[in-house]
């Protein structure tokens, strides 16, 4: 299958583009690269545009005969969305809905698209199922939440089939230790935590110990990076025109701050100095996935299933690029 990959620069699209290739499918990324990285993908592959150049996307589509489109693009760092919403809103909403629209000119009816556990806000019941209510309670989340509706829109009047994949705590890098997580400003846990381990921070701070937890800290669900791109390759040969999916994506097993950071001392042999600060207004307590959906309707099963083997790739990477990529 011909499959653009929008976004493909960046931290969860390159680590796709990998898997897609060793599928044997033909790949195109198309990325600004105003966050993702030209040494993330693969040489020859990449376009570079913007969402916003409807022409350049419809020339694209046409002249590389793509057959589906995975849209990584989208912004999602929920602090900024509070502070800049407009941002938001132009390229998470109103840039994608080019990218829909771009599609529909050049009859390309397949996308999966990268959604999150954020358009379900702060859910009461535990894990997470598909038909919790969708309240979220920022910017980013509410963006995202409006593309699935858009998404669900498009289906049923235009034919489009798709699947919507609901992120949970994405981490790791690729074993080979050839691509991984590369931000700035980084806001991710674990590559966090390993900056401290290299020198490259003082301190990891902790932001509440006082939570209703088992040892006070917040729990998540943290997903390798390689089974989150293994679930769109699965929702890629699942798609049926008119019609659309939305699933949850994660391990279905909590980890704590302080697992983490415990697990990160471990894999690294390094002490890892901590502080405590105040809890970080609109962290839920817990977040964790129902993935039974995923499961069942893809068939697709995570390999990473504890934290240390997680964090043992993303040391491989930050280890061997302790800067990121070559700027």
């Amino acid at each position: 299958m011909n499959v653009l990959v929008v976004g493909g620069a960046g931290y969860i699209g390159s680590h796709a583009v990998r898997l897609l290739i060793d599928a044997g499918h033909t790949v195109r990324v198309y990325d600004n690269l105003s966050r993702g990285h030209a040494a993330a993908v693969p040489d020859g592959l990449l376009i570079q545009g913007d969402l916003a150049d409807r022409p350049k996307i419809v020339k694209t589509l046409k002249e590389e005969k793509i057959d589906a489109v995975m849209h990584f693009a989208a912004f999602a760092l929920v602090n900024e969305s509070v502070n800049d919403p407009a941002l938001y809103y132009r390229n998470n909403v109103i840039a994608t809905i080019e990218l829909l629209d771009a599609m529909m000119e050049a009859d390309v009816k397949k996308f999966v698209f990268s959604s999150t556990t954020a358009t379900y806000g702060e859910p009461e019941i535990i894990p997470i199922a598909e038909t919790t209510l969708q309240q979220p309670i920022n910017p980013y989340g509410f963006t995202k939440l409006v593309v699935e509706q858009a998404l669900a829109d498009y289906a049923a009047a235009y034919g489009l089939g798709y699947a919507a994949l609901r992120y949970f705590n994405a981490a790791g890098a690729r074993p080979d230790g050839t691509i991984g997580e590369d931000h700035d400003p980084e806001s991710h846990l674990i590559p966090i935590v390993l900056q401290v381990a290299l020198g490259q921070r003082e301190h990891i701070t902790v932001f509440g110990d006082d939570y209703p937890t088992p040892d006070g800290t917040c729990i998540r669900d943290y997903i390798h990076i390689d089974d989150l791109g293994a679930a769109h390759l699965a929702a890629l040969e699942k798609l049926e025109l008119g019609k659309g999916i939305c699933v949850n994506l994660g391990t279905g097993r909590g980890t704590s701050v302080r697992q983490i950071i415990d697990t990160c001392r471990e894999v690294t042999g390094h002490p890892i100095p901590e502080v405590m600060g105040k809890r970080r207004e609109g962290d839920p307590p817990e977040l964790v996935a129902d993935a039974k959906l995923a499961k069942e309707f893809l068939g697709w099963e995570t390999k990473y299933n504890d934290p240390k083997s997680i964090i043992e790739t993303a040391w491989n990477w930050h280890k061997s690029h302790p800067t990121g990529y070559p700027k």
